[in-house]
């Protein structure tokens, strides 16, 4: 296979048309190094390009308009065009065109991933509330890719060179979190996380620390039972599974110790728990990867950046490190795939080359 064969397809969506999504893609993609790693297709418009592109007049992006996947050219950047109209962009504004064309390019890009007409797909930032609608109804990018690929669970993975910190409850109002944190939930999500430690992380036996839900882990029960009556059961279920889980931990002290540098990755109850720490230790390098499903999708580890939209001032340090980190699964998912593929015809070949290694040494000599 010929370098431009094994390079990955790589699909962005644009993210709210009035954040920070298409500048991003700009400013990343502008660097013709990145064709080097992937081929990349924009699912957006030419003209919501072309807005952005105007406020960048010292970055040269160019690119193919394409309606159709055998259009593709691996060598030049490509955008897929998901809608003709044009658009009204107000940069930083909340509206509901920003989540209307957000979720189309959604929808485009998740047609195009299952198919096999990408390989991998990086989001860009959405809101959760203006893309809302009868076709979405979803709390953000992971419970829609779920329920588009009918998988009975996945997991929240933030990633980045020094940790990996996975969630049990994504989205959910504080108020509700203890009614999540099941045992039949934190096994689950341990199966599914240990799973992808090994075949897109390429570590053959994962240890994961469990985080408790209350404060000091529930101090022996005095400020709450759920580590003594489901996470702790819960970890003993998934030892007795082979996987190599242990906790819970009392959430401020194992950061606070840096318990994060002797485990391959951490389960958090909840969204801050895991992500306070995490976005503070990654230093704005984080990735959001949706693990457990049967493609590559990940995500800067921030919003739309309202703010700032427009601006020319987003950092897109946390969007390349998703391209990067897209790329990199999806070449160890295929590694450890051949890796492990027909272990019976692997195993016939090894019986052949020892009885034949035994032969030779076994032979007279000359």
């Amino acid at each position: 296979m010929n370098t431009e064969q094994s390079k990955p397809l790589i699909g962005f969506t644009c993210g709210d048309l009035n954040g920070i999504g298409i500048e991003l893609i700009i400013k990343t993609l502008s660097d013709s190094r990145i064709l080097d790693q992937c081929s990349p297709i924009i699912f957006a418009s030419n003209k919501s390009i072309n807005f952005y592109r105007k406020s960048l007049p010292d970055i040269n992006f160019t690119y193919q308009s394409i309606k159709d996947f055998t259009k593709i050219n691996t060598k030049q950047l490509n955008v897929f065009n998901c809608w003709d109209e044009e658009v009204a962009i107000n940069a930083g504004q909340l509206n509901e065109i920003g989540g209307k064309y957000a979720r189309l390019s959604l929808q485009y890009a998740t047609d195009a991933l299952k198919q096999g007409q990408i390989n991998g797909l990086v989001t860009a930032p959405l809101h959760k509330k203006n893309i809302q609608s009868q076709d979405f109804n979803f709390t953000g990018h992971t419970p829609y890719l779920q329920h588009a690929f009918d998988l009975k669970d996945v997991v929240m993975l933030m990633v980045a060179s020094n940790l990996r910190v996975a969630l049990v409850t994504e989205h959910v109002p504080v108020k509700d979190i203890a009614s999540h944190i099941t045992r039949e939930n934190i096994l689950s999500k341990l199966q599914v996380l240990n799973e992808s430690l090994k075949r897109d992380f390429g570590i053959d036996k994962p240890k994961i620390a469990v985080l408790g839900l209350n404060p000091h882990a529930g101090d022996e029960g005095l400020v709450g039972d759920e580590e003594q009556i489901i996470i702790k059961p819960a970890i003993k279920e998934a030892k007795d599974k082979g996987i190599f889980a242990f906790g819970p931990f009392s959430a401020d002290a194992f950061f606070a110790r840096a318990g994060y540098t002797d485990v391959d990755a951490v389960l958090a109850m909840y969204h801050d728990q895991g992500l306070i720490p995490f976005k503070s230790l990654a230093i704005g390098d984080g990735v959001n990867f949706t693990a457990g499903m049967p493609v590559v999708r990940t995500s800067p580890d921030h919003g739309t950046a309202f703010d700032i939209a427009g601006k020319g001032k987003a950092d897109p340090s946390s969007f390349l490190a998703a391209i990067f980190e897209c790329v990199d699964i999806i070449k160890q998912r295929a590694a450890y795939d051949e890796n492990h593929s027909n272990p019976l015809r692997k195993m016939s070949n090894m019986i052949i080359a020892n009885a034949t290694d035994e032969a030779i040494e076994e032979s007279p000599e000359e």
